[in-house]
């Protein structure tokens, strides 16, 4: 009678640790849907993460997901920066992995990485893969400073211990052969991020009250205080005063909020916390992504499936997004005076073009950008890996 499948077999359910820092922004959505997915495959997944950073939001979202996930979810303190707290949240998750006995630790994020590689680092001859997804982390972190340099250092150090790199984007790919000098050593794929099919409904702007709308974090790598510029300049050159809500938080909000009353358009900016993103994009005609950084966001991919029209800086993987026929319509970042030309150009549209062009660029993220097509594309470089380091294993013994 045979025994039961290995993990690395095709179809054997697979016992998965997701490690990373922050229930917040696209890297949360990203470890969501993967998560959600994986267990719905019949595969046993758990989850370990900081406990001071989400607030009720993310409270709400693992009450309702802690049902689905037979590992777990396990939250401690840790730190953004490298403080004491890493040791003990190490510690934690040293623990947890050998109480579970996964057979993928899947780390998101620069933290994540860390936490979860570091144990790999000693440990050659384990059972269990390291999973590696960067996002943007350390990547992105301000290129060709001091703290970038030892990020990097930290990075070439953990590539021995990562058995499967899984770049979310092409562009994120790139930055680490930029920075690393070379493409990982060890196993390596670019897997895209997808969205569900319900995302494709297009969006219903009858009683938008907004012209424009920005969605994401209040800092400075979001180049909102570049759209407040334009605005203004919008405002003294052209006369024209389009209403923004502006939706998320961040470190500098309060710096924003003084700087709309400073360029004399407060009146036209109406600040809003994070929410569901479709009730924001229901709100506005246009969004606006004036970023100067980005891995591969899922805002513009949700918009861009809802048939939001976009003005979006050409940054990070968003030309991945738009691909090879809207890429044109990206605009350099940093820059208010093209910014502003842009929203003139699109307020001045008529309303059957934008939504046209809208329509165009939803079904090219329809056709590249599939969440079961990123849960599977996952799930099998998992096996690609546990069957590789099995055979790892099996020759070392051998000899």
């Amino acid at each position: 009678m045979p025994g039961p499948a290995m993990p690395g077999a095709s179809g054997a359910p697979l016992k998965i640790l997701h490690v990373f820092r922050a229930p917040l922004g696209g890297l949360f959505r990203h470890v969501l849907d993967i998560a959600r997915g994986q267990a719905e495959r019949g595969h046993q997944v758990g989850i370990f993460c900081d406990a001071t950073t989400g607030g009720t939001r993310a409270d709400a979202v693992f009450r309702e997901l802690s049902k689905t996930l037979a590992l777990g979810i396990t939250r401690v303190p840790m730190s953004r920066y490298p403080s004491l707290t890493d040791f003990r949240a190490q510690m934690a998750q040293i623990a947890l992995r050998r109480r579970l006995a996964p057979d993928v630790v899947h780390c998101h994020g620069s933290k994540g990485g860390v936490y979860g590689r570091i144990p790999a680092l000693f440990a050659g001859n384990r059972s269990y893969v390291a999973a590696y997804t960067p996002h943007g982390g350390s990547f992105n972190y301000k290129p060709g400073s001091t703290e970038h340099k030892i990020y990097m250092t930290v990075e070439r150090l953990l590539e021995g211990a990562t058995d499967m790199f899984l770049f979310e984007s092409r562009f994120i790919a790139s930055r680490f052969e930029a920075h690393i000098g070379h493409l990982p050593r060890t196993d390596h794929r670019v897997v895209l991020n997808g969205i569900s099919e319900a995302e494709f409904e297009p969006i219903d702007h009858r009683d938008a009250a907004f012209d424009l709308l920005y969605l994401g974090e209040l800092r400075s790598a979001k180049g909102v205080d570049t759209l407040i510029d334009a605005l203004a300049l919008l405002r003294r050159r052209d006369g024209l005063r389009p209403r923004i809500l502006i939706v998320g938080s961040g470190p500098d909000e309060a710096e924003l909020k003084a700087m709309t009353r400073a360029r004399g358009i407060a009146e036209q900016c109406a600040f809003e916390p994070p929410g569901p993103i479709r009730g924001a994009l229901a709100q506005a005609r246009t969004m606006v992504i004036p970023s100067r950084a980005e891995s591969l966001p899922y805002v513009i991919l949700e918009a861009a499936a809802a048939a939001q029209p976009l003005i979006s800086t050409d940054v990070g993987g968003i030309s991945e997004i738009y691909g090879p026929q809207h890429r044109h319509r990206l605009i350099p970042p940093n820059d208010p005076a093209i910014l502003a030309e842009a929203i003139a150009a699109m307020l001045a549209r008529p309303e059957a073009e934008r939504q046209a062009e809208a329509a165009d660029l939803a079904a090219y993220v329809r056709q590249h950008f599939r969440l079961d097509v990123m849960i599977d594309g996952v799930i099998a470089a998992y096996r690609d890996a546990l069957q590789a380091r099995r055979s790892r294993k099996t020759g070392a013994t051998a000899a």
